[in-house]
């Protein structure tokens, strides 16, 4: 596979829901390999529990994935890009989340300097479950 001659803000946010999709590690780590072909970094992080008080856990899982598959360095702007992604995806399904229990996959992906997180997540209340997604995409 050739790498693309031009990677934009939507092929990294394309990929960064694809991973969070992903339905397990097997498929997961060959998405990240596909993904790297095409000149994309990717992680992905599995979350779950009450949105509330998950909220930071969620954007801190998501800074030390990026930082342990090495999608951003250790710098402030490329934390704080992943981190700011982060909570907009996660503005984006408050809404139907607050007060409930969430879990799934944060997707992150990186080519130069676009980023992009995503989350998609199932919420719970009691067996009637809803699906959400989110993404949020940051220039760092």
């Amino acid at each position: 596979m050739q790498p693309k001659a031009s990677i934009g803000s939507r092929d990294v946010a394309r990929a960064a829901l694809e991973l969070s999709m992903s339905e397990n590690r097997e498929e997961e780590q060959r998405l990240r390999k596909a993904f790297l072909l095409e000149g994309i970094s990717s992680a992905a992080a599995d979350f779950g529990g009450d949105f509330l008080p998950g909220i930071m856990r969620i954007v801190e899982r998501a800074v030390v994935a990026a930082k342990r598959e090495q999608v951003i360095s250790e710098s402030h702007l490329e934390e704080g890009g992943v981190a700011g992604a982060a909570r907009e995806a996660m503005n984006q399904i408050t809404p139907k989340a607050l007060g409930m229990s969430v879990g799934g996959k944060i997707g992150i992906a990186r080519c130069g300097e676009h980023v992009a997180v995503a989350l998609f997540f199932g919420i719970g209340l009691g067996h009637l479950d809803e699906v959400c997604v989110g993404l949020g995409h940051r220039a760092i």
